[in-house]
C-alpha cells in the first residue's frame, strides 16, 4: 500500500538527515498544531447521569412502578423497581462505552520522544512534535507521528495494532530527496506509523502526519464520530409496549365514564378501572426481556463469547453477514513449519539443522522461533558473524563455529539464496516451480543454503554456497471453521474474510475453507474502493475476500452492507479495527490477542478468538429471540381476553368479572409462564436454516394474525362460559369461576403448544397452574374468600376442552412454518 505526501506538506520537510531549526518549529506548530491524536475524554459522571436518564423506557418503569405502588400492588412494584437495576447500568454503560474507549485508544501512544533539533538531540513530550522533526527511535519504542524513514538499521516492526497482522514487519529507507512540483506517494514499507512499536534495530523518522493526521488519529476519530442507538429489538419492545399502554389508558378511561354513566357511582368505576389497569398495564414485556438478555449472557459466556452488553445477545441472533479476520480467527495466528523439502540425498533433519544455525534465537522474528519450535534444539552455536536481513538483499547471513571449523549458513527468498548456490539450469527451474506452487497455496516460503568458511569474518559470503531445501511455513486453518462455514451456508449467512494480506495467500485460505466454494472470489481493498465509487453493487456483492484491505476500506464495507440491509457482525483484534467494530451491528473483538481498545468498543469478547464460537453465538442468539417471541406471544394471547373480558363486560352492564385478588392470582401464573417456561436452550449446536433479517416490528405479518386470532378466540370462549353460567341461573361467583377456570386452562393449553414441553419448568409451571384452579375454585372455604363458587364435572370438562382447542392454531401455525422451512421465529 502507499501513502501519498501532498506538495504543500512536502515543503515543511528537510531532505536527508537534516533538522528544523527552532524558527521552523515554531512555524510548523502554528501550521499543523501540536501531535494531540488521541483527545482525552470529558464530560465526568453528571453527563453520564444526564445521557442515560433521557431513555424512556427507564421512565415508563418508573411510572409503573409508581402506579402499581399506589394501587396496593406491592409486589409488581418491587419487581419493577428492581428491573430498573439492569436497565440502568446496561444504558450507562452504552454511554460510558465511548469515554471508556477514548482512554484505552491511548494506551499504545509514545509518551515522550528522541528528536534532532538544531543539530542536537533532545527528549520532549511526544504532543510537541511537529511536521519535519528529525525522531530517533530504537528497539523497544513506539514511533510518536507518522513519518518517514530516512535511515534504518535492521528495522522490524510491530504493526500489529494498526493492520491486524501478528507478524513483524521489516522497513526499508525512504528516498531522503524530494521531486520539486508533484506529490510524494511512498510505499508502507518506507513509512513508520503512531501506535505501532519498533521490536528491533534503529530508525530515524521523519514526521509527516501529526495528530488526526496520522493514521491512527484517522481511525480513532472516525471510531468517536459514531454514536450507539438503542438496538432493533429495543426499538421494537419499547413501541409494542407503548401501544399497550395507550390501549390499556385508554380502555381505563373508558370503563370509568361507561360505569359512571351506568349509575355504578364513582368508587365502583374507580375500582373497575384501577382493576383493568393492574391487568392491562404491560409490565411484563420489559421485565422479560431483561431476564431473558441475562439469561443470554450466561448462556454465551458458557460458549467462551464473553458479553459486554446484555442487548447484543439478540441482535447477534439477527446477523446476516459476518465480516471476518483471517490470522487468528479463520486460523490459528501463528506461523508453522509446513514442509521441508531437502534436496536430493539430504535429510529433512539436515535442512532443519542448516535453518536453525541460519536462524537467531529470540530474535522476535516469527519464522526463527517457528524453526527452532520445530526442531526442538536448545543448543546455541558460537557465532563469529552475523549479517542481517534486509529488504535490498532479502537474505540474512550467520557464520558459525561448528566443530572446530567455521560454516557459512544464508537464509531468505528462495530467488535470492539460489542464486548464491552453484546449481544447474533444470534444478534451479525444479526449485523455482516448487516455491511458485507452495505461495500459490499460501505459503511462506524460504530457502536455505551452507557452505565452509575460511574467509573475511568483516565480509559477507555470497557465493559458491551447497543449496540445502526449501522450507514451507503456513497459518493453519483453525479446528472447526470449514464446518462452521457451512453451517452458515445453510442458514443463509454470508461470510467476508477482509484480510491485509495478499491476494494469493486470502484465495489459497478462502479455497482450504470453502469459502466462496472451491473457486472464492477475491477483490483488493483498492478494487473494492473503486468498484464502490463506480457503484457496482453487482461484483460487491459477489465477493468473498477482500485482500490488502486498509481500515478504512473495512469500514466503507460495513457502511454498504448496512445500506444494503444486511445486520453485519464484524470480528477485530487491533486498533484499525476500531472503527468497524464500533460501526458493525455486532463488534465482536478477540480476547486472547486483541488490544484494550478493541476489546472496549466490541458487542462481544471471543475469549478463544474462534470462529466457531461466532456461530455458536449466533444460534444462541437465534434461539434467544425464538425464545423471546414465544414468550411475548403467550403474554398477548392471554393478556388480550384477560383485559378484552375485564374491559367489555362491565362495559355490557355486567357486573366486575374479575375482582383485584383474582388479577394478583392470574399474575402470578402469568409472571412464571412468561420468564420460566420458554427458557429452553439451543437444542443444537447448528444454526437454524431461516434466513435472518432486521427486527422492523416484533412480530410478521403472520404471527401477529395468529396472536390476534388465538387471543379474540379466548376472549369468546370466556365470554360465552360467563354468560352461561348466568344464563342457567347461575350466581356471579359461579360465572366468576367459569370464566378464570376457562382462562386458566386456556393459557395451560397455549403453554404447552408454544413450548413443546421443552425442559421441566413447561410441565411444573403448567402443572401449577391448573391445580390451583382445582385447589382455589373447589374448595369451598378458598373460593369463598375468592368470591367464587365450586364448579361442576361439566363445568371442568368445558374449561378442558378449551385450551385443547385453543392450542389447535398455534399448533397448526409452527406445523405449517416448519413445511415452509423455518421454525415459526421469523
Amino acid at each position: 500500500m502507499k501513502r501519498i505526501i501532498p506538495l504543500d506538506r512536502l515543503g515543511s520537510l528537510p531532505e536527508g538527515l537534516a533538522s528544523l531549526s527552532a524558527q521552523g518549529v515554531l512555524q510548523n506548530r502554528q501550521k499543523f498544531g501540536t501531535n494531540i491524536i488521541v483527545e482525552a475524554p470529558g464530560g465526568g459522571w453528571s453527563a453520564l447521569v444526564k445521557d442515560t436518564l433521557r431513555d424512556p423506557m427507564l421512565w415508563f418503569l418508573l411510572g409503573t412502578s409508581i402506579l402499581f405502588f399506589l394501587t396496593g400492588s406491592r409486589t409488581e412494584s418491587l419487581v419493577l423497581a428492581i428491573a430498573l437495576i439492569p436497565f440502568l447500568c446496561m444504558d450507562a454503560y452504552l454511554h460510558r462505552r465511548t469515554q471508556a474507549s477514548t482512554a484505552t485508544l491511548a494506551d499504545l501512544l509514545a509518551a515522550r520522544a528522541t528528536v534532532v533539533r538544531q543539530g542536537q538531540r533532545e527528549v520532549v513530550d511526544a504532543r510537541e512534535l511537529v511536521p519535519g522533526d528529525l525522531v530517533e527511535v530504537s528497539g523497544g519504542q513506539p514511533f510518536p507521528a507518522d513519518g518517514l524513514l530516512v535511515s534504518v538499521e535492521s528495522a522490524q516492526v510491530d504493526e500489529s495494532a494498526l493492520t491486524g497482522e501478528a507478524y513483524p514487519v521489516r522497513k526499508v529507507a525512504a528516498c531522503s530527496s524530494w521531486v520539486p512540483g508533484k506529490d510524494m506517494a511512498l510505499d508502507d514499507s518506507a513509512w513508520g506509523f503512531a501506535g505501532t512499536r519498533m521490536l528491533t534495530g534503529n530508525a530515524y523518522l521523519r514526521v509527516v502526519f501529526t495528530g488526526r493526521e496520522t493514521l491512527y488519529g484517522e481511525i480513532v476519530h472516525t471510531a468517536l464520530a459514531g454514536r450507539h442507538g438503542r438496538t432493533p429489538l429495543q426499538h421494537a419492545v419499547a413501541r409494542l409496549v407503548g401501544n399497550l399502554l395507550l390501549v390499556s389508558i385508554a380502555f381505563c378511561v373508558l370503563l370509568a365514564a361507561v360505569r359512571v354513566y351506568q349509575g355504578h357511582g364513582w368508587l365502583d368505576a374507580f375500582v373497575s378501572a384501577v382493576t383493568l389497569a393492574v391487568a392491562a398495564l404491560p409490565e411484563e414485556f420489559p421485565v422479560v426481556l431483561t431476564f431473558f438478555l441475562g439469561v443470554g449472557v450466561y448462556r454465551l459466556a458458557k460458549r467462551k463469547a464473553l458479553v459486554r452488553q446484555a442487548v447484543a445477545v439478540e441482535n447477534i441472533g439477527r446477523v446476516t453477514t459476518i465480516c471476518c479476520d483471517k490470522t487468528g480467527t479463520l486460523t490459528e495466528g501463528k506461523l508453522t513449519l509446513a514442509h521441508l523439502l531437502p534436496v536430493e540425498g539430504s535429510s529433512r533433519e539436515h535442512l532443519l539443522t542448516m535453518a536453525c544455525l541460519a536462524s537467531r534465537r529470540d530474535s522476535g522474528d516469527p519464522l526463527d522461533d517457528a524453526l527452532f519450535q520445530a526442531s526442538g534444539c536448545d543448543d546455541e552455536p558460537t557465532v563469529l558473524a552475523s549479517f542481517p536481513f534486509t529488504e535490498a538483499r532479502k537474505r540474512e547471513t550467520t557464520v558459525v563455529e561448528q566443530q572446530g571449523k567455521a560454516m557459512a549458513l544464508g537464509k531468505g527468498a528462495p530467488e535470492t539464496v539460489l542464486s548464491m548456490c552453484t546449481v544447474s539450469t533444470t534444478e534451479m527451474t525444479s526449485w523455482q516451480t516448487q516455491v511458485s506452487q507452495l505461495a500459490a497455496e499460501g505459503h511462506k516460503v524460504l530457502a536455505c543454503a551452507w557452505r565452509d568458511w575460511t574467509g573475511n569474518l568483516e565480509k559477507e559470503p555470497a557465493n559458491d554456497f551447497i543449496f540445502a531445501g526449501l522450507l514451507a511455513f503456513e497459518d493453519p486453518v483453525r479446528d472447526g471453521v470449514k464446518e462452521a462455514l457451512a453451517q452458515c451456508h445453510a442458514a443463509h449467512i454470508r461470510v467476508i474474510m477482509v484480510t491485509g494480506d495478499h491476494p494469493d495467500t486470502a484465495r489459497a485460505i478462502a479455497s482450504e475453507i470453502h469459502l466462496g466454494g472451491h473457486s472464492p472470489q477475491v477483490m483488493t481493498g483498492d478494487e473494492f474502493e473503486q468498484r464502490l465509487a463506480n457503484n457496482d453493487v453487482t461484483a460487491i456483492r459477489a465477493v468473498d475476500v477482500v485482500a490488502r484491505a486498509i481500515p478504512a476500506q473495512k469500514h466503507a464495507l460495513v457502511q454498504h452492507l448496512q445500506a444494503q440491509g444486511e445486520l453485519v457482525a464484524v470480528t477485530g483484534d487491533g486498533v484499525n479495527d476500531v472503527p468497524a467494530l464500533k460501526c458493525a451491528d455486532i463488534g465482536i473483538a478477540m480476547g486472547e490477542r486483541g488490544t484494550r481498545a478493541a476489546r472496549e468498543v466490541a458487542s462481544i469478547v471471543l475469549m478463544d478468538d474462534n470462529f466457531r464460537t461466532i456461530v455458536d453465538a449466533i444460534a444462541e442468539g437465534r434461539q434467544l429471540f425464538n425464545n423471546l417471541q414465544q414468550s411475548y406471544q403467550y403474554l398477548l394471547m392471554i393478556h388480550i381476553p384477560l383485559v378484552l373480558t375485564a374491559a367489555l363486560i362491565p362495559l355490557m352492564g355486567f357486573p366486575i368479572l374479575y375482582l383485584p385478588i383474582h388479577i394478583v392470582w392470574l399474575e402470578l401464573i402469568i409472571h412464571p409462564t412468561a420468564l420460566l417456561v420458554f427458557q429452553n436452550a439451543a437444542q443444537h449446536d447448528s444454526l437454524r436454516s431461516h434466513p435472518s433479517r432486521r427486527v422492523k416490528h416484533f412480530f410478521d405479518a403472520r404471527q401477529t394474525v395468529i396472536i390476534g386470532f388465538t387471543g379474540l378466540l379466548v376472549t369468546v370462549l370466556v365470554y360465552w362460559s360467563y354468560a352461561r353460567s348466568l344464563g342457567l341461573g347461575r350466581d356471579i361467583e359461579h360465572a366468576r369461576a367459569m370464566a378464570l377456570a376457562v382462562l386458566i386452562f386456556a393459557g395451560a393449553g397455549l403453554t404447552a403448544a408454544l413450548s413443546r414441553f421443552r425442559g421441566i419448568a413447561a410441565s411444573v409451571v403448567m402443572a401449577g397452574a391448573l391445580l390451583s384452579a382445582l385447589i382455589f375454585i373447589q374448595v369451598p372455604m378458598l373460593s369463598t374468600l375468592l368470591a367464587l363458587r365450586p364448579l361442576h364435572f361439566d363445568d371442568w370438562l368445558i374449561a378442558g376442552l378449551s385450551g385443547v382447542f385453543i392450542a389447535l392454531p398455534v399448533v397448526y401455525d409452527q406445523w405449517a412454518s416448519a413445511r415452509l422451512g423455518g421454525d415459526g421465529t421469523d
